[in-house]
């Protein structure tokens, strides 16, 4: 196996890790240039689409959330993404790791996830530059959108 094919398969474990599979409909938010293009071409290579963005009608099952410091009101923009967000679906907010320009303090996520409705259930590291927090909604919320 090449140093490729390596890392490839990596970021395929990833879009594994992030509950990607065949026929999701994925939405982003926040993209920037400074978002890690291996991450979001493991998304869309595993969900079999391209990603969709806010002006989307679709209901959907995941939103990857690119979030950095200066973005503005998190609370916000959490419950932005649940808007065209499906009864069981998954928000993860990726931000940049510590020492990063943009880094979000992770009390930050966890003081602002349960105010917009979520609660947070696990983190990851996303890639060299990003970390992951997965958010979801209580399940005594769901159904109740």
């Amino acid at each position: 196996m090449s140093a490729a094919e390596g890392h490839a398969d990596g970021m395929n474990n990833l879009a594994d890790r992030l509950g990607v599979e065949p026929g999701m409909v994925v939405m982003e938010l926040g993209y920037d240039e400074d978002s890690d293009e291996e991450l979001r071409d493991a998304v869309i290579d595993r969900c079999g689409s391209d990603l969709v963005d806010e002006d989307t009608d679709e209901v959907v099952d995941l939103v990857l959330l690119w979030w950095r410091d200066e973005d503005g009101d998190l609370v916000d923009a959490l419950v932005d993404a649940l808007t065209p967000l499906a009864d069981n679906g998954v928000v993860w907010i990726l931000t940049p790791k510590a020492g990063r320009d943009g880094h979000v303090e992770p009390s930050d996520i966890t003081e602002s996830a349960p105010t917009a409705g979520l609660a947070q259930t696990s983190s990851i590291s996303a890639g060299k530059d990003w970390s992951g927090a997965r958010l979801v909604a209580p399940k005594a919320a769901r159904g109740k959108r």
